[in-house]
């Protein structure tokens, strides 16, 4: 079974949901070209995503994504949060800010009794997970309300475990994908696999679909995971260059430049591993650095940084999150890019 069958779209194309760049009308545009539109909601609070959600179903009937983040909350450390500083100290030297000031920066709340609540009210067809899965009662809820489920896995082990706690398919979210890694039974980075390896790994481990994500820009891409046993995609940075996402001006400039070439994983700017475009920050610290807070904690002393050099038009300081294949993907619509996608399932 692929993923149009199990999810009851025209075609087996998942948008990659990308909390900070993309809305309402993306997903509408998705949703109405049959691929599945994918909602982020981990940065909302539960009445701003029943806002959003109403908004998205007044612009499409069809089924849709709504995706959540599942990480166990940090406990804030002030030793740490000091050698967090300390570090950034050229830098807020740099551009006159004060390090003992109080910095804040946006929520990213995992899942929770109050968003099911939310879920209850919209019943969306499909809802992912990334970082594992909730607790087992928040789970139950949402297969109660009728959603499929679906989360991503970085390595066979986190796959088959996703299958013996209930998912409905599973992201095999290759390293070469941008944004956070999906890893939640280990931290090291070693141990990721980049997608064309990962994914017949995970077709032979598990019984359930298995959705090919990381590099996949083009139909060529598509049918090479077709081939691969895939049973559908998720696609995510190619998403970015359409004009219906919310992609900021300095993040769009960079995925069309030469800069989109060279990416790394890094966790200097939330305190998880996450795919991005190479800038100052993490060239000049280390894409991974040992004083990182736990996500999502480091962002907040890099808050003032960000903002100052925005002010100046410089993304030094700004997450530019891309997978390993920007230089392929190109500004078309959502709605053409996701037909393009499909063709390439049956070539």
């Amino acid at each position: 079974m692929n993923i149009a069958d199990l999810f009851q779209i025209e075609f087996p194309v998942i948008q990659a949901p990308m909390a900070g760049s993309q809305g309402v009308a993306l997903a509408a545009a998705v949703s109405s070209a049959g691929g599945l539109s994918s909602f982020p909601a981990a940065m909302f609070t539960p009445d701003g995503l029943r806002g959003e959600l109403a908004k998205l179903r007044q612009q499409t009937d069809k089924p849709f994504n709504a995706n959540f983040f599942c990480h166990e909350p940090p406990t804030p450390d002030a030793e740490r949060e000091r050698a967090w500083r300390h570090v950034l100290l050229p830098f807020y030297r740099e551009y006159g800010i004060d390090p003992e000031g109080t910095f804040t920066t946006a929520s990213r709340a995992p899942f929770s009794a109050e968003m099911a609540d939310v879920l209850d009210e919209f019943r969306p067809a499909v809802v992912s997970f990334h970082f594992g899965l909730p607790a087992p009662e928040l789970l139950a809820r949402v297969k109660k309300a009728g959603a499929k489920i679906i989360s991503s896995a970085t390595m066979v082990a986190e796959a088959t475990w996703l299958e013996q706690h209930g998912v409905d398919a599973i992201i095999a979210q290759g390293a070469e994908a941008g944004g956070h890694r999906g890893m939640f039974l280990t931290s090291d980075i070693t141990t990721q696999v980049g997608t064309f390896a990962l994914v017949p790994q995970i077709v032979r481990a598990v019984k359930v679909p298995v959705i090919a994500a990381g590099g996949i820009a083009d139909a060529a891409g598509v049918a090479a995971a077709r081939e691969l046993g895939a049973a559908g995609v998720q696609v995510g940075t190619a998403y970015l260059f359409c004009p219906e996402a919310t992609t900021a001006p300095l993040h769009r400039t960079a995925l069309q430049s030469e800069t989109a070439g060279h990416t790394a994983l890094m966790n200097v700017f939330t305190g998880r591993p996450a795919r991005g475009i190479i800038s100052r920050l993490p060239r000049e610290i280390g894409p991974m650095n040992a004083a990182a807070p736990d996500f999502p904690l480091a962002a907040a002393a890099l808050s003032p940084l960000r903002a100052a050099a925005e002010a100046q038009g410089k993304p030094d300081f700004s997450p530019l999150w891309a997978g390993q294949n920007a230089r392929s993907c190109r500004v078309v619509s959502a709605y053409e890019l996701t037909r393009e996608l499909a063709s390439g399932w049956n070539m």
